[in-house]
């Protein structure tokens, strides 16, 4: 379930490139030149920048090798590689943006405006990367160990593993820019979780009806999806009815509501949302 590219290499890969260069603007543009330093390995490097004499570029990708090996050892060989082209193909675009569109100051005086776009850009492509089982490198690798041997989700995985980062850009930079680091990092691990869930969003069917021959052959036929049925009974009638129950993408939910909807007007739906399925052709 969830996006058509999961799981296709060739589509992936395409996916990891389009994410890198998400990352890479956000932090060129927008994060860089005003320090924000909301987690992860860009920020550490934004941070050793002000004290070292390397390019943010340069610090990001000797870290990223560093803990790049750690993803490695923990989270496999899938993950690894994975995360060793995001994390190569992410550097590479960092350096040339440095080289090619180099900045002396932030693009504009509205440090909000740019924190969101700092926030956005990198917070929507980490998530499509969690999604495919790869990330940027850095501390997202520290999150993925922590979200595979513990209960917490990806965001505050997140959260835990750059909350340091964050506390040390108020020594750094000053208060100003630890504010806004903070509140960068809070709605960035808010937004990574909420765009898994997005893509991750199943409907949940309930379908209550007389006649449940021809809906459960639409699901199984037409849909490509089972269903479980059980014999139930009107509380107000005491008349035999059908409970059918099944889980499907959103586009597939629209059909089989049309179709519900055309062969029998009086069945009663309840539809749901559902970020997290557990089963055959969904996660494991």
């Amino acid at each position: 379930m969830g996006l058509k590219f999961r799981g296709n290499p060739f589509y992936e890969t395409l996916l990891m490139t389009f994410c890198a260069v998400l990352i890479a603007i956000g932090n060129h543009f927008f994060r860089f030149p005003n320090h924000f330093t909301f987690g992860g390995v860009s920020g550490i490097a934004i941070i050793l920048q002000y004290y070292l004499p390397l390019s943010t570029g340069t610090i990001n990708f000797i870290l990223n090798n560093l803990l790049l090996v750690v993803g490695f050892l923990v989270l496999g060989k899938g993950f690894g590689v994975k995360t060793a082209y995001v994390s190569f193909t992410l550097s590479l675009f960092i350096s040339i943006l440095e080289k090619v569109l180099p900045l002396d100051g932030p693009l504009t005086d509205q440090p909000i405006l740019e924190l969101c776009y700092g926030i956005a850009l990198p917070g929507v492509a980490a998530a499509l990367l969690f999604y495919v089982g790869a990330s940027s490198g850095g501390t997202d690798i520290i999150a993925m160990i922590l979200k595979k041997h513990t209960s917490i989700n990806i965001g505050r995985a997140l959260f835990c593993a750059d909350a340091l980062v964050v506390c040390i850009s108020f020594f750094t930079f000053g208060i100003k820019v630890g504010l806004y680091s903070v509140l960068g990092l809070m709605v960035k691990s808010f937004l990574i979780d909420s765009v898994i869930e997005n893509i991750n969003l199943c409907k949940s069917f309930n379908i209550i009806c007389n006649n449940p021959e021809p809906i459960c052959r639409f699901i199984t036929e037409k849909l490509n999806h089972s269903a479980t049925i059980y014999e139930a009974q009107g509380a107000f009638t005491h008349s035999p009815k059908t409970v059918i129950i099944t889980v499907m993408s959103r586009p597939q939910a629209i059909i089989l509501r049309q179709y519900i909807k055309s062969i029998e007007p009086t069945a009663f739906m309840i539809i749901t949302n559902s970020s997290e399925i557990i089963g055959k052709g969904f996660q494991n």
